[in-house]
């Protein structure tokens, strides 16, 4: 278990849903991934680099809505910058499944 933090400090976390829109191979990424084009709504589109190629092609994941951290300093990946971070948990298999509603919800709604 990590270290106990205070609701002030969950705040700072920006968790939102969005919709994936567009799917493309990473093929510069040290490990398989995917670079992802996410609709946030009335906040815009980010990009995303995902390691989940394993459980999930790209018919798949578009048109998927997903969790998202959208506050997180965006990231160098090889050629890609990456603006904020799907969220997912590893499997029995270490495989990442990802988060999401059991709704369709509004994209840029934010967890609280």
């Amino acid at each position: 278990m990590k270290e106990e933090i205070t609701y002030e400090d969950f705040l700072k976390v920006d968790i939102r849903m969005g919709t994936i829109i567009e799917v493309n191979d990473f093929p510069k990424a040290r490990k398989p991934a995917y670079q992802l084009k996410i609709d946030f709504g009335a906040l815009g589109i980010k990009k995303s680099s995902a390691q989940i190629t394993d459980l999930y092609t790209k018919q798949d994941l578009l048109n998927k809505q997903v969790l998202v951290i959208i506050n997180f300093k965006p990231r160098q990946i090889a050629n890609f910058m990456s603006e904020c971070l799907v969220i997912g948990v590893y499997n029995t298999t270490g495989n990442v499944v990802l988060l999401q509603a059991s709704k369709e919800i509004k994209n840029g709604t934010q967890v609280n």
